[in-house]
């Protein structure tokens, strides 16, 4: 049974950074596709970035590229997203998610979801 459990949001100005992290219990977190997700008060679930398993290739959603940074650290059974350049638009619920997958749809997970945790972006 794998758990995640987020950390690291909070409440910043428009331009700041702030990073989020995740930590997975569970068993053979190496083999997992992880990402993160979020999303908004009346909004649909927004891809935000993977890491891959074998090669740690990393992928992002159009509206963070060059903003924001996923890495993973097998050792510690845990991720990180890096926000930089944090815009009102990023305001969300931002979800750990293992076994993520890019479908013909879109990105999606076949796997866990945390509780997520809330970003916070005034202007």
């Amino acid at each position: 049974q794998v758990q995640l459990v987020e950390s690291g949001g909070g409440s910043v100005q428009a331009g700041d950074s702030l990073s989020l992290a995740c930590t997975f219990t569970g068993r053979n977190f190496a083999t997992y596709n992880m990402g993160w997700f979020r999303q908004a008060p009346g909004h649909e679930r927004e891809f935000v970035a993977a890491i891959m398993r074998n090669d740690g290739r990393t992928h992002y959603g159009d509206s963070v590229k060059g903003r924001f940074a996923i890495s993973r650290d097998n050792a510690k059974n845990t991720i990180s997203l890096q926000m930089t350049n944090l815009k009102p638009d990023d305001t969300a619920k931002y979800f750990c998610v293992s076994d993520v997958v890019e479908l013909s749809s879109g990105w999606g997970s076949f796997g866990s979801w945390g509780q997520g945790t809330q970003v916070t972006v005034s202007s």
